[in-house]
């Protein structure tokens, strides 16, 4: 964390005074793709220590799916900063990612090796790992939106439309491979559990903004809001809907 927090840090610091072709931008720049990228290689080397001392993939409870949030929202980041050169999105992708790994040391879970009947199944592991994908793409593109209330800036609404368009394509294979996967479990493709319910409704408010964006429907400010919301759904789908009182006997509870 420290590594990403350094990395953040230098991006800030390679501000809009300095020409992007200067000695000094590039040199900060270098500094902080590899000060990020260092922490993402520590993050990938302590998944995996922890899936081997496990003996079962990190992916059950909600503190390891955060873990890998973390994980995949630094190398969305550092995605996006490379390819757009937004010298802010290190930084903010890394302060996103800080802070799931906060919780997750502030609020310690008891991790035990036992996986459950449902999960014993080869849709386990890419379902899951395709959906942390999804979503840190989703939070980068969150965060432009965010950026793109204030600017009026083209190129953040192109690189929010790449970014949604990756993690759209995870996200719709997260639901393709969630619905095979029920079918091999419980018997049925889809059974309107709420949190079923609530990754079809984040799935058709992203499709929303990306048939707005291909109509050129909409103005700026409500693409920007409807990523927003969009977002927002998410994070419910996500674990907000742990909270609701008709999720206490849902089927995708796994770690009473």
């Amino acid at each position: 964390m420290l590594l990403s927090a350094g990395g953040a840090g230098v991006s800030l610091l390679a501000n809009d005074h300095w020409s992007l072709s200067s000695l000094r931008y590039r040199r900060l720049r270098t500094a902080a793709i590899g000060l990020a990228s260092a922490a993402l290689l520590i993050m990938i080397a302590f998944a995996v220590l922890l899936w081997i001392s496990l003996g079962r993939p990190p992916l059950r409870t909600m503190g390891e799916t955060r873990l890998w949030y973390s994980l995949f929202a630094l190398l969305a980041g550092l995605f996006t900063y490379v390819r757009w050169r937004y010298r802010w999105i290190l930084s903010f992708s890394t302060v996103l990612a800080s802070v799931f790994i906060m919780i997750n040391i502030l609020r310690p879970e008891i991790h035990d090796q036992t996986l459950m009947p449902a999960l014993q199944s080869p849709w386990f592991i890419p379902h899951v790992m395709v959906y942390m994908f999804s979503y840190s793409f989703m939070g980068c593109a969150f965060l432009l939106a965010v950026y793109g209330l204030f600017s009026h800036k083209a190129k953040v609404m192109q690189a929010a439309d790449t970014l949604i368009y990756i993690g759209m394509a995870f996200l719709t294979f997260g639901m393709l491979s969630g619905s095979l996967w029920a079918k091999e479990a419980w018997g049925h493709y889809w059974n309107w559990d709420p949190k079923e319910t609530w990754a079809l409704a984040t799935w058709l408010s992203y499709m929303l903004y990306i048939h707005k964006r291909l109509t050129g429907t909409g103005s700026r400010r409500s693409l920007c809001l409807l990523l927003i919301f969009s977002f927002l759904c998410l994070q419910m789908c996500w674990w907000g809907v742990n909270y609701l009182p008709a999720a206490q006997d849902s089927i995708h509870v796994y770690n009473r």
